[in-house]
């Protein structure tokens, strides 16, 4: 994938992430997030990211229709094409990229938000875990899973009509089906169990790729200087 690519998918990210205020991009003490809600934090950034990047994606298409319409081995009608799609799909890397490099220079993660979210579906999540510690424990899985089945139904209706938190573990927890996970269901619901392997993914995927291109690079990162925009 091109950076352009790469660079919508990240913003585009980050937009849907601010929208549950879970990230938020730079934001400049004087900056108007909105001109008609004063209290907006639009990520003006991010956006502006993603409009470029969907103009230098379509320039892709234009070189192949170029190519596409050409006569034998070449026509002349590709000049007049290439001297304005060649310096702006540059032109516009080069401002995707500044961009990027800003918003990620002063990007801010709210780890509170995050855990309330994660928490907050974590219940149903970890319904899989309850109901084959349960079945091993002797249950029997079909009875089983219609009361998960149940319990989650009904924590999901609290929460979507009355505004409610989710009560799905104390549900089970009064449950004597579930007897056999009632002493361990704290330590069913860490989030550490169901990340898998990211964090090793992660720090292999830098280790291996990132890391690499960073120290090949490590002069031009050195005089690139901070990025200003104008928001």
């Amino acid at each position: 994938f091109g950076p352009d690519q790469s660079a919508n998918k990240m913003a585009n990210d980050i937009r849907l992430l601010m929208n549950l205020r879970e990230v938020e991009e730079p934001f400049g003490k004087n900056q108007v997030g909105s001109s008609a809600m004063a209290y907006k934090r639009n990520p003006m950034r991010s956006e502006r990211v993603c409009s470029l990047a969907r103009y230098v994606i379509s320039l892709t298409a234009n070189a192949a229709h170029t190519h596409a319409t050409q006569w034998f081995e070449r026509t002349l009608d590709d000049s007049a094409n290439r001297r304005m799609t060649l310096p702006e799909s540059f032109l516009g890397a080069d401002a995707i990229l500044l961009i990027v490099t800003n918003v990620i220079s002063g990007i801010v993660v709210w780890p509170h938000v995050i855990n309330k979210r994660v928490m907050e579906a974590l219940p149903f999540m970890a319904t899989e875990n309850i109901l084959m510690a349960c079945v091993k424990a002797g249950g029997n899985r079909q009875d089983l899973h219609e009361a998960i089945r149940e319990h989650s139904m009904e924590a999901a209706k609290v929460m979507k009509e009355q505004g409610g938190e989710c009560d799905l573990l104390e549900r089970i927890a009064k449950d004597e089906s579930f007897k056999a996970v009632h002493s361990t269901l704290k330590d069913i619901v860490n989030p550490k169990l169901y990340v898998g392997r990211s964090p090793e993914q992660a720090a292999e995927f830098i280790e291996a790729e990132v890391s690499p291109v960073l120290k090949k690079h490590a002069g031009l990162l050195k005089d690139k200087g901070d990025v200003q925009l104008k928001v």
